[in-house]
């Protein structure tokens, strides 16, 4: 007592007189010693314990006010105390009494610094759950006995479910708080009652009414909760209760923005939780788009402009909820982020926000101060509405004016005086509201052209509020070469079909957007080219309008967009392809920074590990985006001179590989779950064949290009007897690795909304179109020397094992070294090594004698290769280090370090192949073919050409 300040002491004395007068003060130390805090802070607990001083000793005398329950604690404590309820108004008498007890113990713990916020809310939200379903139960079972049981059409017994929203759903319940309810049941039908049946709606609409009056009548012993049922749909003019498939429809076919922000925390709190969670589940795509929509934050925008309208119509700058930097807002943030962005990340799919609020910072999605205020704001903001609540049990969120109520919070929250306590709460709700501003604030709202009444704006073209030679001028003097040209691609554009067929929101969301757009064309390089490829991309993405929201409010992401379309037609076109890699933009220094092989194995993982592992068609797809999204980050790095050609091509690989290995685990899984694992008997031990992916071409040499194929031949090592899987459905083991091998061209080769991860090439296995598609490797060892042309042999220089069984790749290597380390005849090899190259320049090189085609023609990256090749198989034999590499750069050095050829000659052809191969990057992204003007590499070829006639003439 003697810690509590004046006047609360005081009044805690009277209280404690009185108490005395018609009860026992509690027999606990631990008790004793807290009642003065608590009954200060909650006069509602205080005339509780006074009215029922037995409720009190026996909380003591359980032991339950000082521990916290275990999950599931209050539904089995209700329902022992439903099971010998006769009749409703003793049903409604016991859940009173077991809501005024809970709610004591709740308050008690919490007030004495027993149970943190968390707990508290967890524990009023259990305590919610139960008394709804305890009630639910008992007036189903009440009907029923009257009407019969509701079935289905097939005569089956139908499901209802409730769901809990807002912070009931979320299990974070305040003590005074009004509970969100959606009703649903899962058949039309009707009972099977004999005397009165009832069609399945009458039935659970029945139900319904007694739940919410179980719940909300106000009886002298009080209530149990208020409950608000205007968030189904149709709100009050809608039907109490509506089966699953018309919720579904109602949601996809007409669920406003503020119903997906609702559904956000949706959870079953009571009935049939198998069928509310499939409710849930169908309704997921509403709620969480598989795109980025950054249109939610529009939505969200006029949701709070509404709310601060009504703040201040009824002068509720005080409240904690709704008022600025209060409660609401730091919701809105982390809700904001799950609208967006929860389609793509299976992590923020979820009810509580401070959760949200977690991965947000551990993700690096909000920085870690930012994460840190708003955590530490909103338990200081929710333990304050608790402490205001605690006093009378009333839903309030208004800072009392009373200085006996504000003495009682300021003491609750740990404040020896009000003022102190309410600066603090001051700064709490400044670094909050900071925080959504930094958000929520629309920095490409409106276009501010900025010129003087004179001056014609660029961004007055698109609105059409200059035409003609003067909207060609404002072109001209902002930069285009060819303004008139741009104005009609412009108009073209405007006057399509795509924008003609916008709604009004999108149609608002282009017309902020454009003139933004076109004042950052104006400042890139090549306004003209820039404009037209941007416009490209914007028809393939106008109808889809959360992209333009997303470069309405992000400029840099808008930035970055014409900086790379400007650079690259190819980006432009990629970006065009998968509107998805447009979250790409938004980060430089991840768009700028391509990530290396574990890095991009970690990320691949978190991205599938938020899939079921079942769900092969979604796979397929992250896999699409995960390849899509780092190609782009290697092409941003590309074109803005931040990775050099042989990393370019480096990451290239690194991705390729990733995947693989990914779709090699993939294709396996869904054929073992049909068939086992394959399996041998081996000199009488059964044994598990593996299998393995050999990579030829550019993959196999390090050096893949932007929408390079994939040069693969697959390899098994079964052997033995009883060649056959282990499951019910055996089948042999080469049918195994053949659909294995198919299933993983399927994956990789599929057109999914993704595009395609990769076109595959296998024509490089033994015997070619005519061959097994799985080969087994002695089959492969005994083809390769005994079959093969001496160009497949070149071909293995650049094989490499990247995918599968180590054990299976190790074997490979020593075939390979095998086969490479034979002697040779010199003549013999280089004339068909020679012969080979003149046939293919004469199919692919080019025509044209004024035109020089980098990959075929004389001097060209094919005779080089073809050198290197032929050196490694005439050399490979005496010195074996030559079959350490797969790629021509370092088989060139090793070749000079053999004294195969000089040092300058070597010297030459590197410098020639990087410099040939650095052209073809640049001509791909610029979408040209491999092919310059003769002049251009003359000097070079030239060069090359020399070294060919040495090496390679008799």
């Amino acid at each position: 007592m003697s810690r509590l300040p004046q006047n609360l002491r005081k009044q805690v004395a009277e209280w404690l007189a009185d108490y005395q007068d018609v009860g026992e003060l509690p027999d606990s130390d631990l008790a004793l010693q807290s009642l003065p805090t608590v009954w200060a802070c909650s006069p509602f607990v205080a005339a509780a314990c006074m009215r029922d001083p037995d409720m009190l000793a026996e909380l003591v005398a359980s032991g339950d006010l000082e521990r916290h329950y275990d999950d599931g604690e209050y539904a089995a404590r209700l329902t022992g105390q439903l099971r010998d309820v006769a009749d409703e108004d003793a049903l409604n008498g016991a859940l009173r009494r077991f809501r005024r007890r809970e709610m004591v113990r709740i308050a008690w713990r919490d007030l004495a610094g027993w149970a943190g916020l968390q707990e508290t809310l967890r524990e009023l939200s259990d305590h919610a759950d139960a008394c709804i379903d305890g009630a639910l139960a008992w007036h189903r079972a009440w009907l029923e006995e009257r009407h019969g049981t509701p079935r289905d059409a097939n005569g089956e017994p139908v499901g209802f479910y409730v769901l809990g929203m807002g912070k009931l759903g979320g299990r974070e319940l305040n003590y005074s708080s009004d509970i969100d309810l959606i009703f649903g049941f899962t058949e039309p039908g009707e009972t099977d009652g004999e005397r009165k049946p009832l069609d399945n709606q009458q039935f659970f609409t029945r139900l319904g009414q007694k739940l919410i009056n179980s719940l909300n009548a106000r009886m002298v012993s009080g209530f149990v909760f208020r409950v608000d049922m205007r968030l189904r749909p149709y709100g009050d003019s809608g039907p109490l209760v509506m089966h699953s498939d018309q919720l579904e429809t109602y949601y996809e076919s007409q669920g406003r923005e503020w119903e997906r922000y609702a559904m956000i925390k949706a959870r079953v709190v009571g009935g049939d939780q198998e069928a509310g969670d499939a409710l849930l589940k169908a309704l997921r795509p509403f709620v969480y788009r598989r795109y980025l929509d950054y249109g939610a934050l529009e939505s969200l925008r006029e949701m709070k402009a509404m709310i601060a309208a009504e703040v201040k119509r009824r002068r509720l700058e005080h409240n904690i909820k709704l008022g600025a930097g209060g409660i609401r807002e730091v919701e809105f943030v982390g809700q904001a982020f799950q609208l967006i962005r929860g389609g793509r990340e299976r992590g923020l799919q979820e009810r509580s926000i401070i959760r949200v609020l977690e991965y947000l910072g551990q993700h690096n999605e909000l920085p870690g101060f930012a994460v840190r205020e708003l955590l530490e704001g909103y338990e200081f903001l929710r333990r304050t509405e608790n402490r205001l609540q605690a006093i009378n049990d009333k839903q309030t969120h208004e800072l009392p004016e009373e200085t006996l109520e504000q003495q009682r919070i300021a003491y609750g929250m740990g404040f020896d005086r009000w003022e102190s306590f309410k600066e603090r709460l001051d700064t709490v709700r400044r670094h909050v509201h900071d925080h959504f501003e930094q958000v929520f604030a629309a920095p490409q709202a409106e276009h501010d052209g900025g010129g003087t009444d004179d001056e014609v704006d660029i961004g007055d073209v698109w609105g059409q509020a200059v035409t003609g030679e003067r909207a060609t001028e404002a072109l001209q003097a902002n930069g285009f070469a060819r303004p008139a040209e741009s104005l009609e691609r412009l108009e073209a554009f405007r006057n399509g079909s795509h924008c003609r067929a916008l709604t009004e929101t999108g149609r608002g969301r282009l017309d902020r957007l454009m003139p933004l757009m076109l004042g950052a064309t104006a400042a890139a390089e090549r306004p003209d080219a820039t404009l037209a490829r941007v416009l490209d991309l914007l028809e393939a993405i106008v109808r889809r309008t959360a992209y333009l929201a997303l470069l309405v409010e992000h400029p840099m992401a808008l930035s970055q967009l014409v900086k790379l379309c400007s650079a690259s037609p190819w980006i432009a076109r990629h970006l065009a392809r998968y509107p998805m890699l447009l979250d790409e933009l938004l980060d430089p220094r991840t768009l700028y920074a391509p990530l290396r092989r574990q890095a991009l194995a970690q990320e691949l993982r978190e991205r599938l590990d938020a899939y079921p592992g079942d769900d092969l068609e979604q796979r397929m797809e992250v896999l699409r985006q995960f390849k899509q999204a780092n190609t782009l980050r290697v092409a941003a790095s590309d074109v803005a001179g931040v990775t050099p050609l042989m990393v370019v091509s480096d990451h290239l690989v690194d991705i390729a590989e990733v995947v693989l290995n990914e779709v090699l685990d993939l294709a396996w899984s869904h054929l073992e779950s049909r068939h086992g694992k394959p399996t041998c008997v081996v000199d009488g031990e059964t044994c598990h064949p593996g299998f393995a992916i050999i990579a030829y071409g550019k993959l196999g040499g390090l050096e893949l290009g932007y929408g390079s194929d994939l040069d693969v031949v697959f390899v098994h090592d079964s052997r033995g007897e009883r060649q056959v899987t282990d499951g019910e459905r055996q089948v042999d083991n080469n049918v195994f690795f053949m659909r294995l091998a198919q299933r993983i061209i399927h994956i990789l080769g599929a057109t999914m909304a993704g595009g395609v991860l990769y076109e595959v090439d296998t024509r490089l296995r033994p015997s070619g179109r005519a061959g097994l598609l799985a080969t087994s490797l002695d089959a492969y060892h005994e083809y390769q020397r005994e079959q093969a042309w001496t160009w497949e042999h070149q071909a293995l220089v650049r094989a490499r094992f990247v995918a599968g069984s180590p054990a299976l790749g190790e074997g490979f290597d020593a075939i390979r070294r095998e086969l490479l380390t034979r002697e040779r005849d010199p003549d013999k090899l280089r004339r068909e090594v020679r012969d080979m190259r003149e046939r293919m320049r004469e199919q692919k090189g080019s025509k044209d004698a004024t035109a020089f085609h980098i990959k075929q023609d004389r001097g060209g990256i094919a005779d080089i290769e073809f050198m290197v090749q032929y050196g490694v198989l005439l050399g490979a034999a005496r010195a074996p280090r030559l079959l350490r590499y797969t790629d021509n750069i370092r088989l060139l050095g090793e070749l000079s370090d053999a004294g195969w050829m000089t040092q300058d000659d070597a010297g030459l052809l590197v410098d020639a192949y990087r410099t040939y191969r650095s052209r073809v990057h640049h001509l791909t992204l610029q979408e040209e073919p491999a092919v310059v003007p003769e002049e251009t590499f003359r000097e070079l070829s030239g060069e090359v050409a020399a070294i060919w006639h040495r090496v390679m003439d008799d």
